[in-house]
């Protein structure tokens, strides 16, 4: 069988895998809960008790897979780095790293995988470069927007009358179904060396996206802290949607 490594089991790397089981991968999925390891093995998934920058933990057998995908949160470079030795000298050959597009500033601009705006100070900016940097296996990397869906619900993003600042930058969001679609794509279809940005396909004000998201909730309108100038950024999607085939199944 078609082996899969998925480090972080949680809000979106638990339906990724209950996903690659569908598909016929065996995949062995780590959480940092020893409550969540029955949890695992009930759904088809090898379960491992894994936390990042441990260092006297043995992680062999949980790497001994083809391909490895990294959807933890940590943004310690030096946890990242003990991790990158072990996997170095495991038998894993293709790596996805899930990343985030906060490594782009707000630049009033549309921006590319090729436009190199990434935010040279930006944590994830560097972790991303420290795993892209190994030649011992293929790395891609795929940056997502704002994670909506499920339990994730934007109307609750901000609480208590919370103020939203910047009401008319625009948004970058995506949905776990189209973060699933494309991961499981990407493994499918073989995509690697590759950098993906994720979003969604509309990019609303935020005064326009909170105020709908918290009607739909029936929840009481957002306050917005009015500014002068609303920096932003837009995140396009049509190489991913592109190299991969994809229509996304939320539009935001």
């Amino acid at each position: 069988m078609r082996k899969v490594s998925i480090l972080g089991c949680g809000w979106l790397g638990l339906p990724l895998a209950d996903r690659l089981v569908q598909l016929g991968y065996m995949v062995k999925g780590s959480t940092r809960s020893r409550q969540r390891l029955d949890l695992l093995a009930g759904r088809g998934i090898e379960p491992f008790l894994v936390e990042i920058g441990q260092r006297s933990a043995d992680i062999r057998s949980f790497l001994d897979s083809p391909i490895l995908i990294i959807d933890v949160p940590s943004k310690e470079i030096n946890d990242h780095q003990e991790l990158l030795t072990r996997v170095e000298e495991s038998s894993v050959e293709k790596l996805l790293f899930v990343g985030s597009t906060s490594v782009y500033a707000n630049v009033n601009l549309t921006i590319t995988e090729d436009d190199g705006l990434e935010a040279g100070d930006a944590p994830r900016s560097h972790i991303e470069k420290l795993w892209r940097a190994s030649s011992a296996f293929q790395t891609t990397i795929v940056r997502f927007g704002g994670l909506i869906g499920y339990d994730r619900d934007p109307a609750r993003f901000f609480p208590s009358g919370k103020p939203i600042p910047a009401p008319e930058s625009r948004v970058n969001m995506i949905h776990r179904d189209d973060c699933v679609a494309i991961i499981a794509q990407i493994i499918e279809q073989g995509v690697w060396g590759e950098t993906f940005n994720c979003c969604a396909d509309r990019h609303p004000p935020k005064r326009e996206f909170y105020t709908k998201a918290a009607r739909d909730a029936g929840l009481e309108p957002p306050v917005f802290v009015e500014t002068a100038t609303d920096a932003f950024k837009i995140i396009s999607n049509k190489k991913v949607k592109s190299r991969l085939g994809l229509e996304f199944r939320h539009d935001v």
